[in-house]
Parts: structure tokens; C-alpha cells; sequence
């Protein structure tokens, strides 16, 4: 495997940062997971707007233009000769000291792109689906760091994942300060009702994820389905016909049971076998194709 560091190409063992990195003593970046399928990178336009967004929010200047940056995850695939992939590009403050004041980290900004495979879930997971809980840890709230913001602070995602590993399930669901379903630790969450979908909203203080905003768009305008974004309880999940989750690692996959609760028969439902092979099908055709030349879609 060969990563991206500032221009340069390192062999794994090879790619390394300093440890006086604010990415590294402090959390201070932004990243985004982006998809490969096919030999097409997955709306990668979308991608590089939310990290722009995610940076400009944290007061981080990239250091290079953002057009250069797609142009150097395009050709981290292709020097790894991979057509399906997982791409990590994390964006760090730079090399700084010991204090918290970004002002100290004199070098610019780094950029880190890792074009690898990730299997987040065993194949068996898909086929069965997932156990989640509902997690202690409350989402952050828009008035502390704000959801949207792609950032490489996830201490408490990594903890609430951590609670669903001691209960013995695979994902956690945050609730926000006023007791409505948000997201998982890692994804998105949808539930399904008498045929509609319903997931919360933006404004519900989450990531607006990318395989989010594809499922809604392939269940409105390819399946016709009714999606309803709002408010919701546990409760409501609990009694939900099915349940799914949604993520660039995860992609999609049914949640089978909440809290001990079985979501519908207990197994995965018919509508989200349905949406999880639509998504691959719209995936595996629409891109950034990386071996031939970028063409706008």
C-alpha cells in the first residue's frame, strides 16, 4: 500500500507524522470516508464540498486547492491499482507545540489520503443484520461543536461504540439532549412504517451523511417511496416494520433488533433488501471514474 502525505507517496510502513501534529496531540482536522466502486469514486463532489465546509468551520485553510486534492485521491487509487475501495482523507491542523493555540502550528495544513479495502461488518452481518442499544452517551449538541462538522474529535462515538461491544451488539444509537433519535456512532438511521421511510433530520443535530442523502434520492425517485425526515423516540423504533442503517463503511444494513427489542419479524425486512440492492446497483454505475478522464456527471 502506498498513502498520500503532502504530496508524496509512502510505503505503509513509511507514511508517518510528527507527533507535535495538532491532528495527533489534539484531534484538530477534519476527514472524510469516500467510496470506490467499480473503478468510480462515489460522489466524491459531495465529499469534497462537506470537508471544505467541515475545515472552513474550524478556521483550517487547505493548503491546496481543492481540485488538487481530487486529483491526488484519484491517483491514491489508481498507484494502489484498486477499482473498489475505501479512501480516508483526513485534513490535519499541521505541526504546531504543546499549546492549544492554532497559531503555533507555523507548517500548513497536511493532507493524508489512504486508499485501502474495509470490510466495517462480516458478509454473515448483511445477510442477518445488526443488534444495536441505545447508548448513554447524548449527541453534542449545534451550540458545542456542531454534528455537520466532519472532525477527528470521535472520542465519544468510539465510547458509545465501545457500550454496544460490552452489550454484545454492533452499533450504538445517540440520542440528543431532548431524548429524540439522532445517528448511530457511525452511521445513519432509517426505520420503516406501512411502506414509508422515515430518518431524523439535520436540524435533529447529525452528520449529514453521503450514503443518507443517496438512499433518499434512490427511495423517492427510483422506487417512489414516500421519505419523511422528523423527529423521532426509541419507541418508535421499537415498533417499526424494519429497520436499516446507513454509512460509507456500512453502505446498508438492516438493524434487526434495538435494546432487545426485535424490529419486525427480526430479521431483515423485504423493503430494506430492496434499498440495499438499489444502492449497489446506482453505486457500482455513477462516479468519478479514476482510470480514464474526469468526466462531469
Amino acid at each position: 500500500m502506498k498513502v498520500y502525505i503532502d504530496g508524496q507517496f509512502y510505503e505503509k510502513e513509511d507514511a508517518k507524522v510528527s507527533v507535535f501534529d495538532h491532528g495527533l496531540l489534539y484531534g484538530d482536522g477534519v476527514f472524510e470516508g469516500i467510496r470506490a466502486y467499480n473503478g468510480r469514486v462515489f460522489r466524491l463532489s459531495e465529499h469534497l464540498k462537506r470537508l471544505e465546509e467541515s475545515a472552513k468551520a474550524i478556521f483550517l485553510s487547505l493548503p491546496i486547492p481543492i481540485k488538487k486534492i481530487e486529483e491526488s485521491l484519484l491517483e491514491s487509487v489508481r498507484v494502489n491499482g484498486l477499482k473498489d475501495a475505501y479512501i480516508r482523507l483526513v485534513i490535519t491542523r499541521g505541526i504546531g507545540d504543546l499549546g492549544l493555540d492554532m497559531r503555533k502550528c507555523k507548517k500548513n495544513a497536511s493532507v493524508i489520503i489512504i486508499a485501502d479495502k474495509i470490510e466495517l461488518y462480516p458478509p454473515s452481518f448483511y445477510e442477518k443484520g445488526l443488534d444495536l442499544i441505545t447508548s448513554s452517551i447524548r449527541q453534542r449538541t449545534p451550540d458545542q461543536l456542531s454534528p455537520a462538522i466532519k472532525s477527528l474529535n470521535y472520542l465519544p462515538n468510539i465510547m458509545a461504540r465501545a457500550e454496544a461491544v460490552r452489550a454484545g451488539a454492533q452499533e450504538a444509537i445517540l440520542l440528543s439532549q431532548q431524548g429524540y433519535v439522532s445517528e448511530c456512532t457511525g452511521d445513519n438511521i432509517f426505520y420503516v412504517q406501512d411502506g414509508n421511510l422515515y430518518t431524523p433530520p439535520t436540524y435533529a443535530g447529525i452528520l449529514d451523511g453521503i450514503t443518507r442523502g443517496a438512499v433518499i434520492d434512490i427511495a423517492r425517485e427510483k422506487m417512489g417511496l414516500k421519505v419523511e425526515e422528523k423527529l423521532f423516540t426509541v419507541h418508535e423504533l421499537y415498533r417499526a416494520a424494519e429497520a436499516f442503517v446507513t454509512g460509507t463503511g456500512a453502505e446498508v444494513v438492516a438493524a434487526v433488533k434495538i435494546d432487545g427489542h426485535p424490529i419486525g419479524s427480526g430479521v431483515p425486512g423485504p423493503l430494506t433488501k430492496k434499498i440495499a440492492q438499489a444502492f449497489q446497483d446506482y453505486a457500482r454505475s455513477h462516479g468519478t471514474p479514476i482510470y480514464e478522464e474526469v468526466k462531469a456527471r
